[in-house]
């Protein structure tokens, strides 16, 4: 199981009150502008938008900023920048594989951020291609083990309503789906009195590479580094670092 799931659970329960708060306001607020830029603003039809949408909510973005970045996206309103969607590929020490998307309107500019970021921690940017074949669009679902109910029946309920697997990652289970299916999985829990704290479309890893002690802390660095960027909107890695680590890290 990849550490990276445990990285962004831990990532999004400190975001949601430090000062990085608003900065990550602006990087959700952009995907769901961009998202209905390209699939339309009409959530029910445009699977990608209702996955930005439920992680902005989840951030507690307000609901008149998340419309008005709909709006943006559809050419309702005019204002803002015309925004991008480009992918960086690289390693960080240990060979852990690194995906990094980003939505920028300076491609220049936010190439030159994420080499410096690479090389001031250690990392080596890499080719096109490089590392996005390790990785595979998966929906992931996220479910706290103190609120779930006990792992066989949330097994059962998973499986019936469309999911491909039931992890255990530590003090959550992940439940991962196709990204067509996430969904209605999510609505299946909430139906069932199941609480979904988080739902979104990611890059999976289709294997994992275990780090520990200070190589570990280089890859978090890296990481964190990256996901500081305006531009970014998302690091995906297959590392495997303990979630006691990452925590005390």
């Amino acid at each position: 199981m990849s550490g990276h799931s445990k990285w962004a659970t831990i990532k999004r329960k400190k975001e949601a009150t430090d000062a990085k708060r608003s900065n990550m306001y602006a990087k959700l607020l952009r995907a769901v502008e961009v998202a209905a830029r390209e699939g339309g603003g009409n959530v029910e039809g445009n699977m990608t938008l209702a996955s930005a949408v439920e992680k902005a909510k989840s951030f507690s973005v307000p609901a008149d900023n998340i419309e008005r970045a709909i709006k943006r996206g559809t050419g309702e309103l005019s204002d803002g920048a015309r925004y991008e969607e480009l992918a960086y590929e690289g390693y960080a020490p240990g060979g852990v594989a690194l995906l990094i998307e980003v939505l920028t309107d300076n491609r220049n500019r936010t190439g030159q951020e994420i080499r410096h970021a690479f090389t001031r921690n250690g990392g080596n940017l890499g080719e096109q291609g490089s590392t996005a074949w390790m990785f595979a669009r998966k929906g992931l679902i996220e479910i706290e083990k103190t609120a779930a109910p006990d792992e066989d029946r949330l097994l059962e309920l998973a499986l019936e309503a469309g999911a491909e697997d039931l992890r255990d990652a530590e003090s959550s289970w992940e439940i991962v789906t196709e990204p067509q299916a996430l969904r209605g999985v999510r609505e299946a829990l909430e139906a069932a009195g199941v609480a979904v704290p988080s739902a979104e479309l990611t890059m999976m890893p289709n294997t994992a590479i275990p780090v520990d002690g200070g190589e570990a802390k280089q890859v978090l660095n890296l990481i964190e580094s990256l996901e500081d960027l305006d531009d970014v909107q998302a690091v995906y890695a297959n590392f495997d670092i303990s979630e006691e680590l990452m925590s005390a890290l």
